[in-house]
C-alpha cells in the first residue's frame, strides 16, 4: 500500500530522578550521602533509508515513545539511560509540526540520521549536594520531563524530471517504455493511483529518474480529482515535462494552460520551474495532420517550429520546437524548452526526448548554479 502522508504523537523519555540514600555499613558510624544520578531519558531520532519508499509502516503507530530513565540507586549507582527510539523513513520525508504548519526536519539523505527530540536529562543524586554546611543532604533533583510533538510525516518524491498531464495522455507508457518502472497501464482515466518512478539510463554510465504522478485535471489545485494530493510529488522534482494529448477531446492548447495554471495555483515553487512538452499519441494519425495540429498549437502559444532538436535524433518528418541548439544560456522560465512529439507504443522521438531531456537536466543544474552566483 503506498501511504505518504502520517500523523504521529512522538514523545522522548522522561530522565530518571536521582537517589537520596546514605551509606549504611557495619562498623561505619555516619556514613554519609551516596544516592546516585538517574538515567538520562532516551531520544527520538530520524534516519532516512533508501530501501523503503513508503510510509506505511508507520500507519496505525499512533504514538511513538522513548523509554524513560532509570532512577538512581545508592552506593553511587546510576540509573540506566532509557532506549531510544530510531524512527526509518524514505529519502524525501517532511517531518511537519502539526500546530503551526512548521516544517521542522527535511531528510533527503541516504543514510542520514537526525536527532529530533532529546530524552529529558537524568536527576542529580543526593551525593552531590553535601557540603561542609549540609553533610546530610535529604533531597536530589527529579528527571526533566521528556518532550512531546504531535508531527505529520509528508513524503515528496525526489526526482530529476516530473511528468504532468491528464489522464490518459500516456505518461505511464511513456515511464514504462523510457524506464525500468513497471506501471499500471490501462485505457480507463485515473488509471495510474499512486506515483511512479523509474531510472532513465542514457548509455552506460549516465542516467536520470523521472516521477510519473496520478493525472491532473481542472481544479486540481483546489481538491477535484487525485491532483492535489499528489502535486505536491512534483515539487522537489528539478524539471517538468508536460505531456499534451494530440487525440484528447480536449484541444492541445486548453490542456497546456491548464496545466500551467494549476501548477501555479498549488505553489509558485512548481509554476517557477522550467519545463518542456511532449506531444503525445504521435502515431495514430497521418504525418500531415500531425504537423498541422503542432504547427496551430505552436502558433497559439506563440512559439514558431525550427529543427534544434536534430542533434538528439528527432525525427524530422514531425515539427518540432528547441529553445537553442545548445543549451547553455539562461533558460526561459515562461516558455517550454523544447516541445517534441512522440508515441511511446511506435517509439518515435524517445530516444531523442531521453538525450533531450539530460541536456535539459544538465542545464537547469547549471542554471540553478549561475542563479547562486
Amino acid at each position: 500500500m503506498f501511504i505518504d502522508s502520517v500523523e504521529l504523537l512522538v514523545s522522548s523519555g522522561k530522565g530518571g530522578a536521582g537517589c537520596v540514600s546514605f551509606w549504611t555499613e557495619k562498623f561505619v558510624i555516619k556514613g554519609g550521602p551516596d544516592g546516585g544520578d538517574g538515567g538520562k531519558g532516551g531520544s527520538i531520532y530520524f534516519k532516512v533509508d533508501n530501501n523503503i519508499d513508503t510510509l506505511s509502516a508507520l500507519r496505525g503507530r499512533n504514538h511513538i515513545k522513548a523509554e524513560n530513565g532509570r532512577p538512581g540507586e545508592g552506593r553511587k549507582r546510576y540509573g540506566r539511560k532509557g532506549k531510544s527510539v530510531e524512527i526509518v523513513v524514505p529519502a524525501g520525508t517532511q517531518v511537519i509540526d502539526i500546530e503551526t504548519n512548521e516544517i521542522l526536519l527535511d531528510l533527503v539523505k541516504e543514510g542520514e540520521k537526525v536527532l529530533f527530540l532529546e530524552g529529558g536529562k537524568g536527576g542529580l543524586g543526593n551525593t552531590h549536594f553535601k557540603s561542609s554546611t549540609n553533610q546530610r543532604p535529604t533531597y536530589a533533583q527529579p528527571g526533566l520531563p521528556g518532550v512531546t510533538k504531535h508531527i505529520r510525516l509528508e513524503m515528496k518524491l525526489i526526482a530529476d524530471v516530473g511528468l504532468v498531464g491528464y489522464p490518459s495522455v500516456g505518461k505511464s507508457t511513456l515511464i514504462s517504455t523510457i524506464s525500468n518502472s513497471k506501471p499500471k497501464i490501462a485505457s480507463y482515466e485515473f488509471t495510474t493511483l499512486i506515483p511512479n518512478l523509474g531510472v532513465v539510463n542514457i548509455g552506460e554510465y549516465d542516467s536520470f529518474v523521472v516521477a510519473d504522478i496520478p493525472g491532473i485535471i481542472e481544479g486540481a489545485s483546489s481538491g477535484k480529482g487525485l491532483g492535489l494530493k499528489f502535486l505536491k510529488h512534483i515539487e522537489r522534482t528539478k524539471t517538468l515535462l508536460l505531456m499534451v494529448d494530440i487525440l484528447n477531446y480536449r484541444d492541445m492548447k486548453y490542456q497546456y494552460e491548464t496545466l500551467l495554471i494549476e501548477l501555479k495555483r498549488y505553489s509558485k515553487e512548481l509554476a517557477s520551474k522550467r519545463f518542456a512538452i511532449a506531444i503525445s499519441k504521435c502515431d495514430s494519425l497521418s504525418i500531415d495532420e500531425i504537423n498541422s495540429k503542432i504547427k496551430s498549437f505552436l502558433e497559439d502559444i506563440g512559439l514558431k517550429e525550427n529543427n534544434r532538436l536534430e542533434k538528439f535524433g528527432a525525427n524530422m518528418s514531425y515539427l518540432s520546437y528547441g529553445f537553442i541548439e545548445d543549451f547553455g544560456v539562461d533558460l526561459p522560465k515562461d516558455k517550454p524548452l523544447f516541445i517534441i512529439p512522440i508515441s511511446a507504443i511506435s517509439n518515435i522521438n524517445i530516444k531523442p526526448l531521453s538525450y533531450a531531456l539530460k541536456s535539459f537536466i544538465k542545464s537547469v543544474e547549471e542554471q540553478k548554479e549561475r542563479d547562486e552566483v
